[in-house]
């Protein structure tokens, strides 16, 4: 019986002329300059997005295909680039850039002709939908669904009919998938504010326009609208047919039945089925290739033999038997690692080994530390390794007696032979110079230039630091935390403060050579904090004191990090750096930075110079910074351009972190910045630690993700790694996989604990090998693919034009899907989309990530967080990119002020919003309160203690500690939402339709973007397109 997931008949299910796309080579981006690609590399084959704007379209029936991707588009099917012109300025103080308007093309293919899309989405709209897999049904309705189920649908869609000259025809994007573009030409009809275009309906309501944004054509009518209002025109995802858009013919609006949203797979339902299913559960790692609960289910993990999915997630637990499966396939094959990730306090922590003198056991050939796969033979005194075969003598000391299954007695007693995840002691071996490494230390390094002593940030770190240095991290059975602490100040000279335990008053010294910085004193400079308290007080507090006066607004950035960094290698021991900073380096100094924020180049191939670092200096003291353990973590507080690509890349490549708080006020942002100063001090964390990731014959690591740094191909170098960072490992084979002996893994850090104990970390994991294409779509994890998707693509805007990457992310899940289609549905006609169950929200998530600020270009959103959030997503783990990609949003109004459990999350759409609800809209780096202007009057005194919408004060960032049961409820479901997030989220008020909602509505993800990208409808059409094209 072949498997099959969700199936829907969808428009454009009839394949066009001229449409096609070239296969890519599996998993990796293009080059440049298109001519010859670096090994792992792929070169996009053909010309890359088939038109260009400018060409005008004659009257008559459109061209087909002038609007695809690859080598058979446009240009092959022998029609030149065309493109509708766009609509002239309204002034000449209007941006460069068109409006946001709900006629802005999309950026995905549309099909060109309207009255057929109509006839589609009448047909589509009626159909009566079954269950798609197990999440179609709506809760409550009985038992899910079979894993394959088919909708009923038409095999003969009507062909596209012919469109008349002059009628009002669908604008193709600007080139395949390359953003927004100008709007096409529309009749200009009479609108309440004097502007040209459609009256929307509610057209007393307009909403303001974005700060230097002109009010165009067509803003955006869903904000006129009262939620759940039907419109006049075309309601499908596709370019223009949105709301109040220019699908429709001249002057003649068609009502037309809107396809239900419901009618295609919902995240939500994807993940309350799972913790429906799996949720509170034992989950026992005893079986090689299971598929875990997803990372949005809690369960209990219990280590039988394979590292818990809390360490290690995977794009799949089934590996093809060969190469040319997964080339066919194209699905990833990839490992997301955490190998420090928190354990909850219902779980075993892990188990340490000691050997003693002898250190870890290990095969003798791949250096496969000993492990629940390896196999004894010849009576207990021979192992055979599980990853290279290599038959291995067992130390004397580590001899046992096997019994008569072949397992050795003390089987349960040794961790390494009966769980997947354990950890050992390390020998002098393991060690650098082959001697103990001395306890990390921690230097805090405050920017004391006039902007920062004026307003007040100084005084508030300085502070804040009593506070938290009481908390530095400690090894459980310790009493007092081993890490030593060192203060420096800079502006642009650096001071030394001398803080030994015997001195009365601190003692400053002063740097002033930043070409060449040394450190000018040992003894007194790093300390123990329990010893030194009063003099570290006494310093802190005259800090803010000291610099009161100085006019000193320049600084440097560079030699502060590099200062760190010698002072802990004159102490001969790895650390942390703080560095608490706010402005572009201008200062002579080695790493000056000038201000090449240039909006010009966005959307055009010299994009990725953005994204890149302007000198080569960071890179090389990043790369001194990992050799001698020091990880640098900086807090920035940027009033205007920082260039985040540039000083941004030490914190990377360090395994450090990097937190951004833009515009700070004290009042409204302090809560949110010392959170995270609490946290980062406080959190999980090893030193100087290097990863290995070791796999049986047949396949290989070969290209890794995240806050690494890599002086070969197989060493993964980290300065610190800490609780939060995650890793992403994709593998390639190089042999044939036996589907007997399977996939294992093995990932091995070695590093430093917060005492000074060097230490090895091991991670297990077997995975199920097949030569049936089923199999492995059946133990895909949609989430982890994403992380892989996204990872590898922000790896790839450093090189690539954003066009390539996008289109080739496409692409990819367009031939995810027909291979599945292919080869594992059921026949079935043409026009029905066919989703394998374990993928089914693929398309919903794999727009998100195309809608992304980082991928999506526009002028609206600055260079810097656009590099900044790509920063954050190289090192998310798969529960924090699912999250980011895809928001929860909770409505707040129905709350339950008994019950204990979160209220049932609703789809990231406008279409959920009411006015009479209020919304909580978290992403893991935002939250939002959204509040309709008919939100219940008893709800907003419950929560904020005035008595109607109109009061509400949207400048608070903290909600009133009111006391009443929905204070406190959402109160604790946002403490709830705010757990185990790396960064803490700064809460936001948001009226509805009111300007701030604008901020609010681009985390409405399903929905078309507020400045380009389709709606997931839109998406969904465009993927189902290309996959009939695959197939033909």
């Amino acid at each position: 019986m072949s498997q099959q997931g969700y199936v829907a008949t969808p428009p454009y299910s009839q394949a066009q002329p001229g449409i096609g796309l070239s296969p890519p080579h599996y998993g990796h981006y293009g080059d440049p300059s298109h001519t010859a690609s670096p090994p792992n590399m792929m070169k996009p084959s053909g010309p890359l997005g088939a038109a260009t704007p400018g060409g005008m379209l004659p009257p008559g029936p459109p061209p087909p295909g002038t609007h695809q991707f690859g080598q058979n588009g446009a240009h092959a099917s022998g029609h030149p680039p065309q493109r509708f012109p766009g609509p002239p300025p309204l002034n000449n103080a209007a941006p460069s850039y068109p409006p946001y308007s709900a006629s802005t093309p999309s950026a995905y293919p549309s099909p060109g002709s309207t009255s057929s899309v109509t006839q589609l989405g009448n047909q589509l709209s009626a159909m009566q939908m079954n269950n798609y897999g197990s999440s179609m049904g709506a809760p409550n309705q009985g038992p899910p669904g079979p894993p394959a189920a088919a909708l009923p649908g038409p095999s003969r869609p009507p062909p596209p009919s012919i469109l008349q000259p002059g009628s009002q025809v669908l604008p193709p994007p600007p080139t395949a998938l390359n953003g927004p573009g100008p709007s096409p030409m529309s009749p200009p009809t009479h609108r309440p504010d004097g502007l040209p275009g459609p009256a929307p309906p509610n057209a007393h309501y307009q909403p303001p326009p974005l700060p230097g944004q002109t009010l165009g054509t067509g803003y955006p009518p869903q904000q006129a609208a009262n939620y759940g209002a039907q419109m006049a025109g075309p309601q499908l995802g596709y370019p223009g047919g949105f709301p109040g858009g220019p699908a429709q013919m001249a002057g003649l609006p068609q009502p037309q039945k809107k396809l239900d949203p419901d009618a295609i797979p919902s995240p939500i339902q994807v993940i309350e089925n799972d913790i429906a299913s799996r949720g509170g559960q034992v989950y026992a790692t005893n079986t090689r290739g299971q598929v875990p609960p997803l990372v949005t289910t809690d369960s209990v993990i219990q280590d039988q033999g394979n590292a818990s999915p809390r360490y290690i997630r995977c794009t799949t637990y089934c590996f093809p038997c060969t190469s040319d499966m997964a080339k066919q396939a194209q699905i990833p094959l990839a490992a997301v690692i955490k190998p420090f990730a928190t354990i909850p306090s219902n779980e075993t922590p892990l188990y340490l080994v000691n050997h003693g003198e002898t250190g870890p056991v290990r095969c003798n050939r791949c250096k496969a530390y000993m492990c629940p796969f390896m196999q004894f033979i010849e009576g207990g005194r021979r192992y055979q390794c599980a990853f290279c075969s290599c038959v291995n003598d067992v130390p004397p000391f580590y001899f046992q007696h096997l019994d008569h299954m072949g397992r050795r007695l003390d089987h349960y007693e040794k961790p390494e032979l009966s769980l997947g995840s354990y950890e050992y002691v390390a020998t002098l071996d393991y060690c650098r110079k082959n001697k103990p490494p001395n306890p990390p230390a921690f230097i805090f390094m405050i920017d004391v230039s006039y902007s920062n002593i004026k307003n007040g940030l100084v005084k508030l770190i300085c502070e804040e630091l009593k506070t938290v240095l009481e908390n530095l991290p400690k090894e459980e059975q310790e009493e007092a935390s081993a890490i030593r602490v060192g203060f420096i100040t800079y502006n642009k000279v650096l001071h030394f403060f001398n803080v030994k335990s015997n001195l009365a008053q601190p003692q400053m010294m002063v740097v002033t050579d930043v070409g060449e910085v040394f450190v000018p004193l040992l003894d007194g400079f790093l300390v123990n904090y329990q010893e030194s308290q009063s003099v570290i007080h006494n310093l802190l507090d005259q800090i803010p004191e000291m610099f009161a006066e100085s006019n000193e607004n320049e600084t440097v950035f560079a030699p502060v990090i590099q200062a760190g960094m010698e002072a802990l290698k004159a102490a001969d021991c790895p650390g942390k750096l703080f560095i608490f900073h706010s402005s572009l380096p201008t200062a002579e100094a080695p790493g000056k930075l000038k201000n090449r924020d240039d909006k010009k180049l966005v959307n055009t191939d010299k994009e990725k110079v953005l994204f890149q670092p302007q000198s080569g200096v960071y890179e090389a003291l990043a790369k001194d910074c990992v050799a001698h353990g020091c990880s640098v973590t900086l807090f920035l507080f940027p009033s205007q351009y920082v260039d985040v690509a540039s000083m941004g890349l030490v914190p990377q490549l360090t395994g450090g972190t990097l937190y951004k708080y833009n515009n700070f006020q004290m009042q409204l942002d302090s809560h949110q910045f010392l959170t995270d100063l609490r946290n980062d001090i406080e959190k999980k964390i090893g030193f100087d630690a290097i990863m290995r990731v070791r796999t049986s014959t047949g396949f290989r690591a070969t290209d890794f993700f995240g806050g690494i740094f890599m002086n070969n191909t197989t060493d993964v170098e980290m300065a610190a790694i800490d609780c939060d960072k995650a890793v992403t490992v994709e593998f390639k084979h190089d042999d044939k996989l036996g589907e007997d002996s399977g996939a294992l893994i093995q990932c091995a850090v070695l590093y430093t604990t917060i005492s000074g104990q060097r230490r090895l970390r091991i991670h297990n994991l077997g995975l199920n090998c097949s030569s049936q294409l089923g199999d492995l779509y059946k133990s895909c994890e949609t989430d982890a693919l994403i992380n892989f998707f996204a990872k590898s693509a922000f790896k790839a805007i450093l090189h690539q034009p954003l066009k390539v990457i996008r289109e080739i992310l496409v692409n990819q899940t367009a031939h995810m899907l027909a291979c599945y289609r292919k080869n594992c549905a059921s026949p079935s006609a043409a026009s029905q989309l066919i989703l394998p169950d374990s993928m089914k929200v693929l398309p919903v998530y794999m727009n998100c990530l195309l809608k992304s600020c980082v991928l999506l270009s526009r002028p609206e959103i600055s260079t810097d967080e656009r590099t900044f959030q790509r920063q954050l997503v190289m090192t998310m783990d798969v529960a924090d990119s699912q999250l980011f990609f895809y928001p929860k949003l909770l409505p707040i109004h129905t709350l339950d002020v008994k019950s204990t459990t979160l209220p049932a999350a609703v789809r990231c759409s406008e279409s959920r919003l009411s006015e009479e609800g209020i919304f909580l809209l978290a992403n893991g780096l935002n939250m939002f309160l959204w509040l309709g202007v008919s939100s219940p009057p008893e709800v907003i005194q419950g929560i904020f203690n005035v008595p109607s919408f109109a009061h509400i004060n949207t400048d608070m960032t903290l909600l009133p500690e009111v006391g009443s049961p929905y204070s406190q409820k959402l109160r604790m479901i946002m403490s709830i939402l705010q757990q185990k997030r790396p960064y803490s989220m700064k809460l936001t008020v948001v009226k509805q339709r009111e300007q701030p909602e604008m901020g609010f509505r681009q985390f409405l993800v399903e929905d078309k973007g507020l400045y380009g990208g389709a709606s997931y409808v839109d998406f969904l059409c465009c993927v189902h397109k290309e996959i009939c094209q695959l197939l033909r």
